[in-house]
């Protein structure tokens, strides 16, 4: 019940079902989702670890610099059924729709510019 209640928690704000939005298109890295957003690297980080904290993310780090994607294995039997009535719930979002054409134009740069990986 408790993975649950988190779940439901961790999807109960905009701006993570916004990050869903994204990490379902694949991998982002934590400067992707603040173009795409238009928000701090710290609200990003902050939201993706609530994602991450609840089950629906997986992150690996290179350098200093964390890139999150959808973890498919470690989503409990009903994860992947709330990830799909998000996916449903925002498929002719006009916001969500705006984010992904950001996403297609962010670059993977760090606070001060220099690029964190290779894309």
């Amino acid at each position: 019940m408790r993975d649950l209640i988190k779940a439901f928690k961790a999807l109960s704000d905009e701006t993570r079902l916004r990050m869903i939005n994204l990490l379902i298109e694949g991998e982002c890295c934590v400067c992707e989702v603040m173009q795409a957003l238009d928000i701090s690297q710290t609200r990003a980080s902050r939201n993706l670890n609530i994602l991450y904290d609840a089950g629906f993310l997986k992150m690996r780090k290179e350098g200093l610099w964390s890139h999150y994607s959808m973890d498919k294995e470690r989503l409990g039997s009903f994860l992947p059924l709330l990830i799909n009535a998000v996916e449903q719930g925002i498929k002719d979002n006009d916001i969500a729709a705006m984010d992904r054409e950001r996403l297609k134009t962010a670059k993977r740069l760090g606070a001060d510019g220099v690029k964190c990986c290779l894309k």
